[in-house]
């Protein structure tokens, strides 16, 4: 697995991981209008400009992106995503460790879903709040997790 800086030409691909990644993956925790309205928020010329301004990994394998995160300069980790047939592989860890050790802050913050708060909770981020959001229309829970350096 190779892990290089995010390009532009990824963006569609990307795109795609990640709307298959939410509607197989984040079924198991979610209703699938929940699911369904996430994986339609990915906008590509407002993703194209956050990954390019954000510190933005991805991985790959055999010329296939298998998973990408990006970080913001304050530490918040805006979004890692794993692909439905690569998880549990230590992509996400791969990611997330190269994005924490890259960034220069005291402490660092996620959004985590369901499905990925023991992810993150196993890597020493704590819950803050849990949280509502609304996604045209539809409510999902999430958690709020901070983790100090």
């Amino acid at each position: 697995m190779e892990i290089r800086k995010y390009r532009h030409d990824d963006l569609e691909e990307i795109i795609a991981l990640f709307k298959e990644t939410v509607l197989c993956v984040n079924r198991k925790d979610y209703a699938q209008n929940q699911v369904e309205a996430w994986a339609n928020r990915a906008e590509p010329t407002r993703w194209s400009v956050s990954l390019q301004k954000h510190l933005t990994y991805v991985a790959v394998e055999n010329g296939m992106i298998t998973g990408f995160g990006d970080m913001d300069e304050n530490g918040y980790l805006d979004r890692l995503f794993v692909h439905k047939d690569f998880q549990g592989m230590g992509i996400a860890t791969a990611i997330c460790d190269r994005l924490e050790s890259e960034t220069e802050c005291g402490s660092f913050l996620v959004n985590a879903s369901i499905t990925a708060r023991p992810f993150f909770e196993r890597r020493g981020y704590n819950v803050i709040k849990s949280q509502e959001v609304e996604i045209d229309g539809v409510l999902l829970t999430n958690y709020v997790m901070k983790k100090r350096r």
